[in-house]
């Protein structure tokens, strides 16, 4: 769990606020997709208390597969359906759950997550990844930070050219 950074308001609107200018500014004039995922996770990370990770989940071969984050070790495959993020890709929806623990096959990366947001990266109506909060406190996100972490991912969204896909060749000359 990181400490506070003095920058950001404690008044939860006002923070969301600045963060939200701060990804803007960010994104302008970059669409690479893995750069400005890794910056979200790290600009993420300096502007949310009490959390312990934060990070994207990509589809891949109809799986979630582990993005850019900031945190500790996570799980690399996630199916559809499955855990909150695998719950979040097949209903579409934002899942914000209170106690992980009383959550129906809750995967387990880290052992000191107590509570998570889910927020579904959607193009045309089709889920290409998720975006993934997690905090050792129960009930540490509410309805505002569901409203304001949706205009975020709309935000990294609208920043990236989704649509080029990247290949590395890794063979030797």
């Amino acid at each position: 769990m990181q400490e506070p950074n003095n920058i950001y308001p404690d008044n939860k609107q006002e923070m969301y606020q600045l963060l939200k200018e701060q990804m803007k500014a960010m994104l302008e004039g970059e669409k690479e997709v893995i750069a400005n995922l890794s910056n979200c996770s790290a600009l993420l990370n300096e502007a949310l208390t009490d959390i312990n990770w934060v990070g994207f989940y990509l589809m891949k071969q109809n799986e979630l597969i582990l993005g850019p984050f900031q945190g500790k070790l996570a799980c690399i495959h996630i199916p559809i359906g499955k855990g909150v993020c695998g719950t979040a890709v097949k209903t579409k929806e934002i899942q914000l759950v209170k106690d992980v623990h009383e959550f129906p096959g809750h995967i387990a990366c880290d052992s000191a997550s107590r509570s998570e947001i889910v927020i579904p990266l959607m193009l045309q109506d089709k889920v290409i990844g998720v975006l993934d909060i997690d905090s050792p406190s129960v009930a540490r996100f509410d309805e505002v930070d569901a409203k304001e972490l949706e205009e975020i991912a709309q935000l990294i969204l609208e920043g990236c050219a989704w649509e080029i896909e990247i290949r590395y060749d890794f063979k030797r000359a």
